[in-house]
């Protein structure tokens, strides 16, 4: 009914599809990939959870708008209150976001620690493979 579709258009609102009447009625095709990603944070959103699971949620988006989406997850996961479990392989994006860091190969855990003391200062070499891979700016110093 109209209570349903007022809370639809509010957790579009929400994640930045604004005004949310515009995107209620749209169909997936009908969408950017950017905003697409954002109907599928609102889903997770609706049930209001306590815990949100973001398994490589930029990895298919175009580089202009992972910085948006990283920057909507950051903010819903604070002003939910929600706890949010990131897994990438992109430690770039994970330092952005995460307080904390676990580094796993193979399905076994082979680092954690505090995000900044495991980006700054690696004790396993698949850590160190994982940040040799992120993309830095020519003349950026590793870490």
């Amino acid at each position: 009914g109209d209570a349903l579709r007022e809370r639809v258009v509010a957790l579009l609102d929400g994640v930045g599809l604004s005004p949310g009447s515009l995107y209620v009625d749209k169909l997936p095709h009908q969408l950017s990939g950017g905003q697409r990603q954002r109907v599928v944070i609102a889903r997770a959103m609706a049930p209001r959870p306590r815990l949100l699971i973001a398994d490589e949620p930029i990895s298919m988006l175009d580089v202009s708008i992972r910085a948006e989406i990283l920057e909507l997850l950051a903010t819903t996961v604070q002003e939910q209150d929600v706890a949010m479990l990131y897994i990438t392989h992109d430690l770039l994006s994970a330092r952005l976001l995460a307080d904390d860091l676990m580094v796993m190969r193979d399905g076994a855990v082979v680092e954690q620690g505090p995000t900044v003391r495991v980006v700054r200062e690696p004790e396993h070499a698949y850590t160190e493979t994982l940040l040799a891979a992120v993309p830095r700016p020519p003349g950026v110093v590793a870490r």
